[in-house]
């Protein structure tokens, strides 16, 4: 099953895209599992019916995927611009168990991404660690946020800032964290992370990053802080880019984590 439109927010005012994948089989007359599945910088709700084996995965199981469109928000409650965390988290679980048969359980409950998508399923299961049961990232960026901010704010220099990103991410950046730029514990993930030390409940996390990633670094070292708390936590690494090609394998790998399509 593949199923492609749009929903309207109000939390942003507006209609935004959703893709919904899920197994042919309506059968079962029980309410399904459910995965949220976010896109990068610079995708779409689409992206991963288009260009992953997610259609053939999710047959035989018993998990809807659903994929909503964000922009370039980096999954924020932009401080000049529209509530995308807000979005995600609150509003459409709301919307979806109105037009889905989902389980609203953590335990039935993930959130998975690749690139932006994947800093923005670990800000918001480690954010809601009573919602999402389950957290898989691959390839992510800003996963030291406050750090990386605050490094440019002491620079405090426009014109480096573009050098360096580039003139739409620079943009971006502000549009999503103000300028100077805001530096919130609620967007920083191994300040997350840290805060449900010794809590329950917390999700399990699944990480994974390409060899030949430029985000590479930052995602070992992020690992290497996980490994020292107490959470389910998997990281793995093998040779990849930071393409649909390593996506793709990264993606069929957190489906068996969750227990999802072929594990039920």
């Amino acid at each position: 099953m593949i199923l492609r439109g749009h929903v309207f927010s109000r939390k942003l005012e507006m209609e935004t895209g959703i893709s919904v994948v899920g197994p042919n089989d309506f059968g079962t007359g029980k309410p399904y599992r459910v995965a949220y599945l976010l896109h990068g910088l610079c995708g779409r709700s689409g992206d991963w019916g288009d260009y992953s084996m997610l259609p053939v995965y999710a047959q035989g199981g018993d998990t809807l995927f659903i994929m909503p469109e964000v922009a370039r928000s980096f999954y924020a409650d932009q401080k000049y611009g529209q509530s995308y965390f807000g979005y995600i988290v609150d509003e459409l679980p709301e919307i979806c168990r109105s037009l889905f048969n989902i389980r609203a359980d953590r335990e039935g409950t993930a959130i998975i991404g690749a690139s932006m998508g994947g800093y923005g399923a670990l800000k918001a299961a480690l954010s809601r660690p009573g919602q999402y049961g389950f957290a898989c990232a691959f390839s992510s960026p800003c996963l030291f946020l406050n750090e990386y901010l605050g490094v440019q704010n002491r620079a405090g220099s426009a014109e480096g800032l573009e050098a360096e990103l580039g003139g739409q991410l620079a943009r971006d950046f502000r549009a999503a964290f103000g300028e100077p730029f805001e530096l919130s514990p609620g967007n920083d993930i191994l300040g997350l992370a840290r805060g449900l030390e010794g809590r329950a409940p917390k999700p399990s996390v699944y990480v994974a990053c390409g060899k030949a990633d430029p985000f590479q670094a930052e995602n070992r070292r992020f690992a290497e802080e996980m490994q020292a708390l107490d959470f389910r936590f998997s990281y793995e690494e093998w040779e990849g880019k930071h393409d649909f090609r390593f996506f793709d394998e990264a993606l069929r790998r957190a489906i068996e984590f969750i227990g999802g399509p072929g594990q039920a």
